[in-house]
């Protein structure tokens, strides 16, 4: 009998929660085996770099606890930030070790970064059509002080980390498994919203042809929220998502906060989709996919629709998975599933790497 592959568990480490996500293969698909997300304090991770590698340890200890996972469990995180770039460059058709040595001795001509202070990485997407045609190059480089921090806060808690990612990339990887299994391809504008960040990644016919890192993120409008009323941040994190009414007197000032905040997100998301339609008439996009915890903020889907004239869907990246409904609460999946989007992308990754 054909032994079960293994896969690692996901682990998104974001500037507002942790969200940690364990999948098992069945068959040709997945099952979902736990999950769970945890708040960290305010200013632990910023812009994707660890500030306070000990409190974020602490409350991923305390989380992996609660899960019951052991000790030295292999598991996959991903990064972003100023502290990463991800740029598709063209070059020549070459083979792959004349291609890793050409890119570690001309890398700075396309990063911002000294190559020695970066991992770098790279993947030939095999555009090439013809003998003598160009390819393109996915380029990756990394700050090493960045990714060492997470891998030192990881080893210090005895989890052991085989795989960073970027976290668009772990976007790409589940929207495109869970279409897989459903049976759909679509164009579509994936948008990612984070508390401090929001990622934009247009995939057509299953591959990213614009992504792009802007920092705005929805803790702008917790943060306006609990200063406009004098409240705390947890009731005014409640009120954003419409867990709780925010009440009549107070609704006219919410709607105001809401349209200066989300009008420059929306600004973003069609800026991006414009640039795509001038290099891609031929290609429309069927729909924009929201995913992360910003994506549950009142009202936000309606309104990206209105403003894009798109149809807007929250994503769910358990879709198709089989659940067990006896070990796994139904309703908790469905209110937590768009921000655990890049946690499942990290968790389709064999562990076998």
């Amino acid at each position: 009998m054909a032994k079960k592959e293994k896969l690692l568990v996901g682990v998104d480490i974001g500037s507002h929660a942790i969200k940690v996500c364990q999948l098992q293969k069945v068959g040709d698909s997945y099952g979902l085996v736990s999950l769970g997300s945890a708040t960290l304090p305010p200013g632990t991770v910023e812009d994707g770099v660890l500030q306070e590698p000990e409190q974020v340890g602490e409350v991923l200890t305390k989380l992996f606890k609660n899960l019951k996972y052991r000790r030295n469990t292999k598991v996959a995180i991903s990064i972003s930030g100023y502290s990463v770039i991800v740029k598709k460059i063209k070059l020549d058709v070459m083979k792959e070790d004349e291609l890793e040595r050409y890119l570690t001795e001309e890398a700075e001509q396309y990063i911002p970064f000294d190559i020695n202070d970066v991992y770098l990485d790279f993947q030939d997407l095999k555009t090439a059509r013809e003998e003598f045609d160009q390819t393109d190059i996915m380029l990756v480089a990394a700050k090493k002080e960045v990714v060492d921090g997470y891998l030192d806060m990881l080893r210090e808690i005895k989890v052991n980390p085989l795989l960073v990612d970027v976290d668009g990339f772990a976007l790409e990887n589940i929207w495109g498994t869970t279409q897989q299994q459903i049976g759909e391809a679509e164009n579509i504008a994936l948008v990612d919203i984070g508390a401090e960040k929001m990622n934009i990644n247009i995939i057509i016919k299953g591959t990213s042809v614009l992504a792009r890192d802007i920092v705005v993120g929805s803790q702008q409008l917790t943060m306006q929220i609990a200063n406009k009323f004098d409240i705390s941040e947890e009731e005014a994190e409640k009120i954003k998502v419409g867990v709780i009414p925010a009440g009549e007197e107070r609704q006219q000032d919410l709607e105001e906060i809401f349209n200066r905040v989300c009008t420059n997100w929306v600004f973003e998301v069609q800026k991006a989709i414009d640039l795509y339609r001038s290099k891609n008439p031929d290609k429309p996009l069927a729909k924009i996919v929201l995913s992360g915890g910003g994506s549950k903020v009142n009202g936000l889907a309606e309104y990206i629709g209105r403003e894009t004239g798109l149809e807007v869907v929250r994503f769910n990246p358990f879709a198709g998975m089989k659940i067990n409904e006896k070990k796994v609460d139904r309703d908790y999946i469905d209110a937590i599933a768009p921000e655990m989007a890049i946690a499942a992308g990290l968790a389709i990754r064999p562990s076998g790497i």
